[in-house]
């Protein structure tokens, strides 16, 4: 399972899904090598129905299906796990309780307030133990919070202290906009803040995350100590390989 693999390697790499949900692409991305794929809802304008059907394909293929929820809301949460995910990323985590309630959400009780449900897709309708379910559940499941905003970045390490916060993802993109720097990679006080979540999840014994869109971006957090990365964006990666070789071909004439 991938949050022991994680656990164990202290790192994990995979795929990231915006646009191409497709019945093959998990098993696209495992044979390519990722050990997880990340399923976006926020952006992408992906229902529970689709996401359902992707956590299905990846039933039997060694590959954990992630999955971006909207927003910090139970009913999400709830819906992505009862429908196979083994890990759930919430957008715009700004303060501790709110990483508590994600984490609460995401456990069955005494932990957590997640709501029973067996014999579902979960638990690939099989009978048995509730207690035995329970326990798998939380062994499996991966508590990805987004680090995203200025709030975010100022509480991020009691965000990072949360039990039962197993992952903090920098959301790039976002953290430079609420910065007033949008786009600015490079910027000092940009960088202090990737530098700061990074530390804060080494701290805290979490692992820190980023989604990277080439080897450039892969080789420079690296550096500042993210360890779990899912590459590229799928449409992005094919319109990138499709320009290279059409480029070619027009080469050619």
């Amino acid at each position: 399972m991938l949050k022991q693999q994680l656990a164990r390697d202290g790192r994990a790499f995979g795929a990231a899904v915006f646009e191409f949900f497709a019945p093959g692409i998990a098993q696209i991305a495992k044979s390519a090598g990722a050990q997880f794929v990340l399923y976006d809802m926020e952006h992408s304008g992906a229902g529970i129905e689709t996401i359902k059907a992707q956590c299905s394909y990846c039933r039997g293929l060694d590959i954990a299906p992630l999955v971006r929820v909207p927003a910090t809301e139970y009913d999400f949460i709830a819906n992505v796990l009862d429908s196979g995910a083994h890990g759930v990323m919430v957008p715009m985590v700004d303060t501790a309780e709110q990483a508590a309630f994600i984490a609460a959400s995401t456990h069955y009780p005494p932990q957590g307030r997640r709501g029973a449900g067996f014999g579902m897709a979960h638990d690939d309708y099989l009978g048995g133990s509730p207690l035995d379910k329970i326990r798998a559940a939380h062994e499996r499941t991966l508590t990805i919070v987004q680090i995203e905003t200025v709030k975010g970045l100022e509480n991020v390490e009691a965000i990072a202290a949360t039990p039962g916060v197993d992952v903090l993802w920098l959301g790039h993109f976002d953290l430079t906009n609420f910065m007033g720097i949008p786009g600015q990679f490079q910027h000092p006080d940009y960088v202090a803040g990737v530098k700061r979540i990074a530390a804060s999840a080494a701290r805290h014994g979490k692992t820190a995350a980023f989604l990277a869109f080439d080897n450039r971006w892969s080789d420079e957090y690296w550096g500042y100590g993210f360890r779990m990365f899912a590459y590229g964006l799928d449409s992005a990666l094919f319109q990138r390989e499709l320009a290279s070789g059409l480029t070619h071909l027009k080469s050619l004439a």
